[in-house]
């Protein structure tokens, strides 16, 4: 069984702060590229970042400067520093990660950037 635990949800104001992080467990096999899409209410499900086990990174043009997408060692983690929210940025995220010929996601997490 797979399991991707995320954590680092919540409300944030405009301006400010919050780390996402997502770990995986379970038989998963070699993961290849770990990373996080949102959607918010209304709208598709979008990237926000990507890391592949070399350390390349991608990320949605809407967050470039603001967000950053890290991997530990292990390759079984992936955090995304999220500075200078705004509220635009409210969304459920979600982790994501590929292996050969499979992809896993997590449950969600909810952000929400207001006054």
């Amino acid at each position: 069984q797979v399991q991707l635990m995320e954590s680092g949800g919540g409300l944030v104001q405009p301006g400010g702060s919050l780390r996402l992080s997502c770990t995986a467990s379970g038989t998963i096999g070699s993961i290849i590229v770990m990373g996080w899409y949102r959607q918010a209410p209304g709208k598709q499900r979008e990237l926000v970042a990507t890391i592949s086990r070399a350390g390349t990174t991608n990320y949605a043009d809407s967050v470039k400067g603001r967000f950053t997408i890290s991997r530990n060692n292990a390759g079984n983690t992936v955090t995304l520093e999220m500075n200078s929210l705004k509220p635009e940025d409210t969304a459920v995220h979600y982790c994501n990660i590929n292996v050969p010929f499979r992809t896993y996601w997590g449950q969600g997490t909810q952000v929400t950037v207001s006054s």
